[in-house]
């Protein structure tokens, strides 16, 4: 006996879930956007992604690009990957202008996305310099490394990184949507959080990584070094206190030359941590540290017997 074929979903479910779906678009609307008109199409995930890849392919062509050719080509490789990777970054700058338009009764140049993408462009050498010195750091700073390569490739906190230092330009420029979007590419892709807005200087190593977040105003300066879990965090959201000025554009720390940061540390407000301090793992600062400084929280210490076995009979569920 035949199996009967069936239709799924049945026009009637069907029918009834794009009803739902288009008075919750038109509830929305009315509600959070005054009845206007929806917004033009939002830059891609994806197609920044694809964007990343080129631009990075073009950046390191045979490490990142799969470039084997001889070296004579090498320069129109690059140009044929830079070509892909800034008409798709064009494209997604518009899309961004577009989405912004509808906020200000000035209209943007026809041209902007071009001269944005264009100014980006002019910055690639700069940018591959930066990842450099990155790479680096992190070699001289992990004795597990092999190779500078390893590191560009594999090391989570280079890869992190190097997606900051392409969206920390665009977000200068004037993209923060296509920018906050590359960063929540790397986010997503190492689990390192750093916002566009943050401005870190030459040499950085994030060791590790997972976990690792650094706010939009913060301030790094150069051969600094990160372990896993540490945040660069603000006090408070904003909305809930009343808030200075400089209370809302400079939220989070600033860490001077040289300073160290070890694994679960968590350092809130506009601190600044002096140059060459070294801040120990788990601490919770709020405060400023003067350079040179080591800062540790308390040293663990050895339970006695009778405590130890207290602890022990707590943790299993038995009764001391």
């Amino acid at each position: 006996m035949g199996i009967e074929a069936t239709s799924w979903p049945e026009p009637a479910a069907l029918d009834d879930a794009v009803a739902a779906l288009r008075a919750a678009r038109i509830d929305y609307r009315t509600d959070l956007r005054g009845g206007r008109t929806p917004v033009p199409l939002f830059p891609s995930s994806a197609r920044l992604a694809s964007a990343i890849e080129h631009l990075s392919g073009a950046l390191y062509p045979r490490r990142i690009g799969d470039f084997a050719g001889p070296e004579s080509q090498e320069d129109g490789f690059v140009a044929d990957r830079l070509a892909l990777g800034l008409d798709v970054l064009r494209g997604e700058i518009a899309k961004e202008l577009a989405y912004w338009q509808d906020e200000t009764a000035t209209p943007f140049d026809p041209e902007q996305p071009e001269l944005i993408t264009r100014l980006f462009a002019a910055t690639l050498g700069d940018i591959r310099r930066l990842i450099d010195a990155d790479v680096e750091a992190a070699f001289l700073g992990d004795p597990a490394a092999r190779s500078v390569d390893e590191i560009l490739i594999c090391y989570p906190g280079a890869i992190a990184v190097r997606y900051h230092r392409i969206a920390h330009e665009l977000h200068a420029l004037g993209a923060p949507i296509v920018a906050r979007i590359i960063s929540e590419i790397a986010n997503s892709r190492t689990g390192i959080d750093i916002h566009p807005g943050a401005t870190i200087g030459p040499s950085f190593f994030i060791d590790h990584g997972t976990g690792v977040v650094i706010g939009e105003t913060a301030i790094i300066g150069a051969r600094a070094k990160l372990y896993q879990h540490v945040t660069l965090g603000a006090r408070s959201p904003l909305g809930l206190t009343h808030v200075t000025p400089r209370e809302r554009y400079a939220r989070h720390p600033v860490l001077e030359d040289d300073v160290t940061i070890y694994a679960g540390t968590t350092i809130l407000g506009r601190v600044t941590i002096g140059r060459g301090a070294t801040i120990g793992g788990n601490v919770w600062l709020l405060e400023d540290v003067p350079p040179g400084s080591v800062v540790t929280q308390p040293a663990a210490r050895v339970a006695d017997r009778d405590t130890a076995d207290a602890l022990r009979a707590a943790l299993s569920g038995r009764n001391p």
